[in-house]
């Protein structure tokens, strides 16, 4: 093996082209010596192959080339230093970097992802952990609490598990829909055999984030004497630290007793019942509520007196995912739409009040689940309070909600909501003037 200085003597390169170059011995004396690491240094890969075809099978040896046929020389000299630097080789950079800076490099695409299991998980990994499949689109595991017969219902949230979260936004903001709490405590009382809510206030919007999730807990307690349950429903953002405290968004009251539906809705549209023009309902940015596809669910709407009387559909797209939920938030949050067409509310546009949204439930039942169509009549008991029947495509009883209170936003809510980019500027606002 020739040395450093005879490399560079022309004498070397005369007796390389006249005499034998014995190139495997060469390479072999090299693996014996150590080398773990080679570097061809010519116009193309051809002795990296050979050598590499001399070399014993299992021996881990690298070879190089650091230029290659019609590929760029610059770059394919400085891949071929990368690879030798991750391989331990010690590359002397500080030359080629001369007169540059350091930067940040940039994220991975992994980076502060978490690996929580999903609701499609086994029932085998659930029975694993002391938990049970919640079998839910919004929540993935069930645990019975050990001080007592309550229950706590865990899921995650976020854009990308949930896209459709993404068609509801306030102040350009993905929030998740009051009729998402509905949702939660639906199921949460199947859980313990409370098929009633009788009490649901929102305390604070959910937020979800446009970049990782959020933690969403379900809390259910032990029966009162009476047979009632408090539930709670919390949150925390999944990059959040251990010591940082869960958000309570909803508190309520369930209960096991049976509730009639006490109508139908067959007769369509009702008798007497005026058609109103639906056009451009969805049109209207300046409320600070944008609806995407899957929340533009109201089609065709009429007035009777108090009364207005709605049709609702979700999607074709999202229709076989409603057989998932109780009631999709998506298609219930469509039914309030209908208050838009009510004399009450078109007053309220008058002071600058341009939305309402969801703040108390009282006496909510739900008698047939997985529904896609529904038929809803919307009569108003006061000026911000309403009761709701939710019936099929054909009129049959689906659910029933005895009292609905809102709350105004303005247009001043609205617009300070918009001017702030941050969730603790959007959760603040709403927190003040909504919730």
């Amino acid at each position: 093996v020739a040395s450093a200085e005879e490399l560079c003597e022309p004498g070397y390169w005369v007796r390389h082209v006249r005499e034998a170059v014995r190139f495997g011995d060469g390479v072999e004396a090299l693996v014996a010596a150590g080398v773990s690491s080679f570097v061809e240094l010519g116009p193309d890969g051809v002795l990296s192959a050979m050598a590499r075809e001399v070399l014993p099978e299992g021996v881990d040896v690298a070879c190089v080339p650091v230029m290659r046929r019609d590929r760029d020389e610059v770059r394919e000299f400085l891949t071929g230093l990368a690879r030798m630097a991750v391989r331990g080789v010690d590359v002397t950079w500080e030359p080629l970097t001369a007169g540059g800076r350091r930067v940040e490099l940039p994220t991975y695409a992994f980076q502060r992802e978490r690996y929580w299991l999903e609701a499609g998980w086994s029932v085998t990994d659930a029975a694993g952990l002391g938990q049970s499949a919640a079998d839910h689109p919004l929540v993935g595991a069930v645990v019975g609490l050990a001080s007592g017969d309550g229950a706590l219902l865990t899921g995650r949230l976020s854009l990308k598990s949930h896209p459709w979260l993404a068609d509801h936004t306030v102040a350009g903001t993905a929030v998740f829909p009051g009729t998402g709490f509905v949702e939660l405590l639906v199921r949460a009382g199947d859980e313990v055999g409370c098929g009633r809510i009788e009490e649901l206030t929102q305390e604070a919007p959910l937020v979800v984030p446009e970049r990782g999730g959020v933690q969403v807990q379900v809390v259910v307690e032990a029966a009162n004497a009476a047979g009632e349950r408090s539930v709670a429903v919390y949150s925390r953002l999944e990059e959040a630290d251990e010591d940082v405290p869960w958000t309570r968004h909803a508190s309520g009251l369930l209960s096991s007793s049976d509730s009639a539906a006490g109508f139908e809705l067959a007769q369509w549209p009702p008798a007497g019942a005026e058609a109103l023009d639906t056009t451009g309902m969805y049109e209207r940015p300046e409320s600070g509520l944008v609806y995407g596809p899957l929340f533009q669910g109201l089609t065709a709407a009429w007035r009777k007196g108090d009364e207005v009387y709605a049709e609702i559909e979700l999607p074709v797209a999202a229709s076989a995912e409603a057989s998932r939920f109780g009631l999709h938030p998506a298609l219930l949050d469509a039914a309030l739409h209908a208050l838009g067409f009510s004399p009450s509310y078109e007053d309220e546009e008058a002071d600058g009040t341009v939305a309402r949204l969801p703040f108390s439930w009282s006496g909510v039942s739900l008698f047939a689940v997985g529904a896609s169509v529904l038929r809803v009549c919307v009569r108003h008991l006061a000026r911000d309070r309403v009761s709701l029947w939710v019936a099929d495509g054909v009129g049959v009883p689906v659910a029933v909600v005895e009292s609905l209170v809102l709350r105004a936003i303005s247009s001043g809510q609205v617009a300070a909501a918009s001017a702030s980019a941050s969730v603790s500027g959007v959760g603040g606002v709403l927190g003040g003037g909504l919730f």
